[in-house]
């Protein structure tokens, strides 16, 4: 399992692009995962699924909205990954308002998550091999934080801890 220390595993990442440019097009675009975080301090957290209850009425608002102190507390970026497509990433992220606040990275295979070690099997609820649910900082590609929920919980992957913990990389 991936641990304060270790960097992030290489890979790629996909996002729904609304409007093109910086070399993107509209619709998917793939990144890869060493080359979007070098050079950069970027706060990740991850969920089991798009439009579930606890990440689309706690998790995700919660960075949306501490987008601005995240970035006054030294982060570039923040990302939402999550095992879905980049089309269900991008039309969630329209329905939270997350554009120019937090970008949506699809894990459509889940390729990132068994990466990390941080997976969660919900075959039995019928929705696959999931991400757990977690927080994290990176800088350059290194991870500086980790916050792993317990299953079912959501207590320690919030973006008020992870922005605390940003503050005191800063610091």
């Amino acid at each position: 399992m991936l641990k304060v220390g270790d960097k992030l595993p290489a890979g790629t990442l996909q996002e729904f692009i609304e409007v093109e440019g910086d070399g993107c097009s509209l619709g998917p675009n793939s990144f890869d995962i060493q080359q979007a975080t070098a050079g950069k301090t970027i706060a990740i957290f991850a969920l089991p699924g798009a439009f579930t209850p606890t990440c689309s009425a706690q998790h995700v608002p919660g960075y949306v909205e501490q987008a601005d102190a995240f970035k006054a507390a030294g982060v570039d970026e923040i990302w939402c990954v999550s095992v879905n497509d980049a089309f269900v990433m991008g039309a969630w992220g329209r329905d939270q308002k997350t554009s120019g606040k937090v970008r949506m990275m699809a894990d459509g295979s889940g390729e990132f998550a068994k990466a990390t070690g941080l997976t969660l099997d919900l075959t039995a609820r019928g929705m696959g091999v999931r991400s757990q649910r977690y927080s994290m900082l990176v800088v350059d590609g290194v991870v500086k934080s980790l916050n792993v929920e317990a299953p079912g919980k959501f207590e320690v992957s919030g973006a008020d801890k992870l922005l605390e913990q940003a503050r005191q990389l800063r610091a």
